[in-house]
């Protein structure tokens, strides 16, 4: 016996020094629980004094000293040999080398440990069993009997070694694990490949790879029947849940690293490559809390499934803020991980747009805008990127202090007549008016004589007496200011001239509250309380700077009908009026009734608009009677009456524009649009600068514009559209929203030519070729409602707005009808319509009517040889002016 056991240990000594020089191993044997044709396994040395485990026999003794040599040779050659590391040491000699095919298949490790390598205490049971490196034995719970598990961890040490999949593994421990996890066979690589190429699980495949796993959830989880998803995200929640719990094989609510590793994709159902990746993955790019599990929340996170919430009170929220200062919506909905914020107005996402007032959405992606105006309310929309279908809507109401005027501001009436005083405020919200009599609140002295009318917008007196005389404060207020002016009224006997009395009739009464008609036989002045002319300015009167005639004369002295095409009131003190025979623009001093000077324009000047933000007169001339070289210019300095200056601007091509008017609120306009009416776009221009900001595309909506208006209540612009390709149905409106200058859409089924009320707050549309009348109001919130449609048989050709002398902030519309001697009347609160009839023929396809202003009550229109003025507060025609012919061309010209 004894020679046989040692020629084993020579032929064992022999073998192993093959492998590993200078080592020697105990003799090989049969092994208690081995079956016969199963490999030879590599035996664990056991240091003196270990007790030997059970079922183990002792090999034989050996003296001290050769023992110590033994050791010694076997601390040396065992790592090298079984490519392993004892827990607690520093690494074997094989960090470098790689195991041969042959000598892996040998390779295996008696595991009796618990749990992390160098645990004891295992059932007798598992001292039979033998597992595999990166696995241990434990007890099945079903069948109480030894099994190999695969490694729940390794103990942390980072000595990283290449795996002949490709990926770099943090140590052996963990590469033979995963080849356990993965059932499959991975050995340590030579080669340094892997280190130099990187991670092999690039993001790219990462995100192809949860896509190809909810893909795979999708076929195991198959919708039922009826079942029916409200939303793509909603699905993708559900099956990122089914997942989790197809995943968590124990049921404990976390996902381990031996749990996703149990998961093995299929060669079959992948469509790429993902020898990179794996499910293992998961928990390393997506742990975030680093706790080595993954739960349902994060799992989520993982693939971009996230939770919102948003409180049902808080779905709408209404914000109030003063006109001017800055504010900011802050959008409430909740969640973790809660992807950014988009913001829209109108439809149109924000965030991506450079916009002067809405430019920082902040850390918290709150909307800010920076300086508010009445443009800014309306609604906004706030929702998580990728979840649309979750949103908050922002009412932004802007209110605005009180800003009032008042008529007249002076007066001087005899004892016994009537006399009233006005007072017009605007404001957001709507302003409440009182008036004081020398610091005396009047409403405790209402009577007969005395009464409030229109909501209090006009004090009338029934028969003034000396002691009315006072002065009279109106006082208007809302939410967010006061505002307040006085109108004096004095009662004295027209034989006793006082001071007051002689600047009234002089300063005001004179040259005031007249209408300019520009006819055939040059310039008519007529005074509507009287009905009468007070001056006519002949053709053949000189201009005062230039003394050339009006209107000259042809050749030899044959006399010729004065030509004109548009004319504009520029505040109150001069007349702009186009002659386009002449190429000129003629200069009216409104106080002095006589014309000033005359300003040479590009040939057949069309077109005027005043610009009273910038004290500008804009000029569109032809060029010529095939309309073939438009031409836009502008009159600098247009209120000083002389010294002005004319510029060409830049823009070409273009056929008409429009400039936004100003009122009581808004007081200053920036932007104006030029814009071909055969070209399906309109292009912004600054006013200032005259040079040309951005062209907004209309093409997507076939429209070619014809007619523009504005409302500063949400900022909208009102397009007439004219389609591109013939239809029969005339082309609806188109909104342009002035915060974003983006096309809103159409403006419902609305048609026509859109007009704005003085105030914004009412849109009346119609057309020459439709008898449809649509009516909109604008709310103060920024919100377009349409009231009510009108069929009124024939066409309309021109509207004009009369304040209401019953209803505060209300108005009646006149409208001329195409080629029809009648005038349309509409109360636009009730939507009460009649017809003006007595009224002559007019003097072409379109009949004009103009209004006299804030506080006016006299509309004029003119027929073919004679001017029809009609009292607006009595819906009444007042009187006809005869021997006016082609008095087409008029303006009103108020207090100076």
């Amino acid at each position: 016996m004894p020679q046989q056991r040692a020629a084993a240990a020579r032929r064992a000594g022999a073998a192993t020094a093959s492998r590993a020089p200078r080592t020697r191993r105990q003799p090989e044997g049969p092994t208690e629980g081995r079956g016969a044709g199963s490999p030879p396994l590599a035996r664990r040395v056991r240091p003196p004094g270990l007790p030997l485990g059970p079922g183990r026999r002792r090999l034989h003794t050996m003296k001290p000293g050769r023992f110590w040599l033994h050791l010694t040779l076997l601390g040396a050659s065992l790592p090298a040999a079984l490519g392993w590391m004892s827990p607690g040491t520093s690494r074997g000699l094989n960090t470098g080398g790689g195991e041969s095919p042959a000598e892996e298949s040998r390779s295996f490790e008696v595991t009796r440990r618990a749990g992390l390598s160098g645990h004891v205490g295992l059932p007798a049971s598992c001292g039979k069993m033998f597992c595999s490196r990166g696995s241990r034995c434990t007890l099945s719970r079903e069948t109480g009997e030894p099994e190999c598990q695969c490694l729940e961890a390794c103990r942390p040490s980072y000595m990283p070694v290449c795996g002949s999949d490709g990926r770099v593994y943090e140590n052996h421990c963990e590469l033979h694990r995963a080849a356990c996890l993965l059932g499959k066979k991975i050995a340590v690589s030579h080669s340094k490949d892997c280190f130099l190429k990187g991670d092999p699980c690039t993001m790219a495949d990462y995100a192809r790879l949860k896509k190809v796993l909810l893909a795979l959830q999708t076929r195991l989880q198959p919708p039922h029947e009826g079942d029916s998803w409200p939303d793509p995200a909603s699905q993708k929640r559900f099956l990122v849940e089914s997942l989790f719990k197809d995943l968590d094989a124990d049921g404990d609510g976390h996902l381990s690293s031996s749990e996703l590793a149990q998961h093995v994709l299929k060669e079959q159902d992948l469509q790429e490559d993902f020898l990179g990746c794996s499910p293992g993955d998961l928990l390393r790019f997506d742990d975030y809390n680093k706790d080595g599990v993954l739960t349902l929340r994060e799992l989520c996170t993982a693939f971009q499934v996230v939770q919102l919430s948003l409180a049902p009170e808080e779905r709408v929220s209404v914000a109030t803020v003063t006109v001017g200062l800055s504010t900011v919506l802050t959008c409430a909905i909740r969640g973790d991980l809660r992807p950014p914020i988009i913001w829209k107005r109108n439809g149109l996402a924000l965030n991506f747009l450079d916009l002067e007032d809405i430019n920082d959405f902040g850390e918290d992606d709150s909307l800010y805008i920076t300086k508010v105006t009445t443009i800014h309310m309306g609604n906004y929309t706030c929702h998580a990127s990728g979840y649309e279908q979750l949103f908050q809507t922002h009412v932004l109401q802007v209110n605005v202090p009180p800003v009032i005027r008042v008529y007249p501001e002076t007066q001087a009436q005899e004892p016994g007549v009537a006399a009233s005083l006005r007072c017009h405020a605007e404001g957001i919200p709507m302003p409440r008016i009182t008036w004081l009599k020398n610091g005396m609140d009047v409403s405790t002295q209402m009577s007969k004589q005395l009464s409030l009318l229109a909501n209090g917008s006009e004090l009338h007196i029934g028969s003034v007496r000396y002691e009315d005389t006072g002065a009279y404060t109106c006082i208007a207020k809302n939410e967010v200011g006061v505002d307040e002016d006085i109108s004096s009224l004095f009662i004295e006997d027209s034989a006793r001239k006082t001071l007051a009395n002689i600047l009234w009739r002089e300063e005001g009464l004179g040259v005031g509250n007249l209408f300019y008609v520009f006819s055939d036989d040059g310039i008519i002045i007529l005074h509507p309380v009287d009905c009468e002319i007070q001056r006519h300015l002949k053709p053949t009167e000189k201009i005062f700077m230039s003394y050339e005639e009006i209107c000259p004369q042809g050749e030899e002295g044959a006399p010729q009908p004065c030509q004109w095409a548009s004319a504009v009131n520029v505040r109150h003190r001069y007349i702009y009026v186009a002659q386009p025979a002449l190429s000129r623009v003629l200069v009216v001093d409104v106080q002095a009734q006589k014309v000033l000077q005359s300003i040479g324009v590009d040939p057949l000047p069309a077109k005027l608009s005043y610009d009273k933000s910038h004290d500008q007169v804009w000029v569109l001339s032809w060029g010529n009677v095939h309309k073939s070289q438009p031409s836009l210019q502008v009159i600098t300095e247009a209120s000083t009456g002389q010294g002005q200056h004319l510029i060409r601007t830049p823009f070409a091509g273009m056929d008409d524009f429009f400039i936004p008017p100003t009122n009581l609120i808004i007081n200053h306009i920036r932007f104006g649009f030029i814009f071909n009416k055969s070209d399906p776009a309109v292009h912004k221009v600054d006013l200032e600068t005259l040079m040309l900001l951005k062209t907004i595309g209309l093409q997507r909506h076939g429209c070619l514009p014809q007619a523009m208006a504005h409302s500063h209540l949400g900022g909208y612009f009102f397009i007439q559209c004219r389609q591109d390709s013939p239809s029969v149905a005339p082309a609806p409106q188109l909104l342009i929203d002035s915060v974003t200058d983006a096309v809103v859409g159409p403006n419902g089924h609305v048609t026509g030519a859109p007009h704005t009320s003085p105030d914004g707050r009412f849109v009346v549309s119609a057309a020459a070729t439709s008898p449809q009348l649509h009516v909109q109001e604008i709310t103060l919130r920024g919100q377009i409602q349409t009231l009510y449609d009108l069929k009124v048989g024939r066409g309309i050709s021109d509207v004009a707005f009369q304040r209401s002398s019953t209803q505060g902030n209300q108005y009646y519309v006149y409208a001329s009808l195409q080629a029809e001697p009648d005038l349309l009347f509409l109360e636009l609160s009730t939507g009460k319509t009649g017809l003006l009839r007595g009224l002559k023929e007019p003097p072409g396809p379109r009949r004009i009517v103009r209004d006299s202003g804030l506080f006016g009550q006299y509309l004029l229109t003119p027929a073919r040889e004679s001017l029809f003025l009609i009292n607006g507060r009595q819906n009444a025609l007042r009187c006809e002016v005869a021997a006016v012919k082609g008095g087409t061309t008029v303006v009103w010209v108020g207090e100076v």
